[in-house]
């Protein structure tokens, strides 16, 4: 595959993957809180520079596009998009969803969980050939359990039938994946609004 940098800043964690030609490099932080703004450029200076990648040299640039923490969805989807204005190499968009789903194997269909707050999630279901069989929405903790269906993500979630991924793990093969089919587009993916919008409606 092409030489590439991706990044996820659409959690909690920051993961940044650097590839040239046979050489790997992920770093991968569970805990960066709401640092990604401080830290992401130094992780990929690193990530860089372990594989001897300029941004330059790179093929294409990707970013996971969410839905997650809505500021961390901006600072990578910027970030990234700073890089292709600067080298005119393309984009390549990963959904959280397909982050998980891309790197799961099931002979059944499936749902992805992502922690959307207060006992609350973003979820999206496949079939079993990765077609999509429930558009991505924002459901209670009861309703993703009721879907009856064997359940994915890359957080610690309180669900049933729960398998957690790795997500410093899944964002190459997500990438892989994404750049082979022209990947979701490097538009932000939100589900629902944010608090402050949902605060302005309310008081209108």
């Amino acid at each position: 595959m092409a030489d590439f940098l991706a990044v996820d800043t659409s959690s909690k964690y920051l993961t940044v993957l650097a590839k040239k030609g046979e050489k790997i490099c992920l770093r991968h932080m569970d805990e960066c809180a709401m640092r990604h703004s401080v830290i992401l450029m130094d992780e990929i200076d690193k990530a860089l520079g372990e594989v001897g990648l300029a941004p330059r040299d790179c093929n294409f640039f990707a970013a996971v596009t969410g839905p997650g923490s809505f500021t961390g969805i901006r600072i990578g989807i910027s970030t990234i998009k700073g890089f292709c204005l600067a080298t005119g190499a393309p984009s390549v968009g990963v959904t959280s969803f397909g982050l998980v789903a891309y790197n799961v194997n099931s002979k059944v269909p499936f749902g992805v969980a992502i922690d959307a707050m207060h006992g609350n999630y973003y979820f999206c279901a496949y079939n079993a050939d990765g077609s999509v069989k429930i558009p991505p929405c924002y459901l209670s903790g009861a309703q993703v359990e009721g879907e009856g269906l064997p359940l994915y993500g890359f957080e610690e979630l309180p669900l049933k039938n729960y398998t957690r991924l790795n997500a410093g793990d899944c964002l190459y093969n997500a990438v892989a994946y994404a750049h082979k089919t022209g990947g979701d587009g490097m538009h932000a993916l939100y589900v629902r609004k944010s608090q402050a919008e949902e605060a302005r409606d309310a008081h209108p």
